[in-house]
This record gives C-alpha cells, sequence and structure tokens, in this order.
C-alpha cells in the first residue's frame, strides 16, 4: 500500500512539474507575442508616416506640373 502511495505522489509531483513548465512557455510566448505586436505596430507608424510623406511629395510635383504645363 505504501508503495502505491508513494507511486501515487510520484505521478503528482511529475504532474505538478509539468504543470510549472506549461505554465512557464505559455508565460513567454506571451512576452513574446507582445514584443511582436509593439514592433508591428511601430512598423506600420513608419510605413504610415512614410507613404504620407510620399503623397505630399506627389502632390507637390504634380502642382509643379500643372503650372509647368
Amino acid at each position: 500500500m505504501a508503495e502505491i502511495k508513494q507511486q501515487i505522489f510520484n505521478e503528482l509531483a511529475s504532474l505538478e512539474e509539468a504543470a510549472a513548465r506549461l505554465r512557464g512557455t505559455a508565460v513567454a510566448a506571451g512576452k513574446q507575442t507582445d514584443l511582436e505586436v509593439a514592433i508591428l505596430t511601430e512598423q506600420v507608424k513608419n510605413l504610415r508616416d512614410k507613404n504620407a510623406r510620399a503623397s505630399e511629395m506627389i502632390d507637390q510635383t504634380l502642382s509643379i506640373l500643372k503650372k509647368l504645363a
């Protein structure tokens, strides 16, 4: 009977360790995802800024071309 109890406790300890590892992995994945979202957000902001500048330059170019025509 003592052996069965010890085996059950060993199994429970193994499950507890596995659960702790999974929790750690989930936390790390969450942090990685947050970092990726922050990077992508910054990249989108930069692309929008570049797009706005390009639009301004196109508008200026069109204005100059109309004056020359």
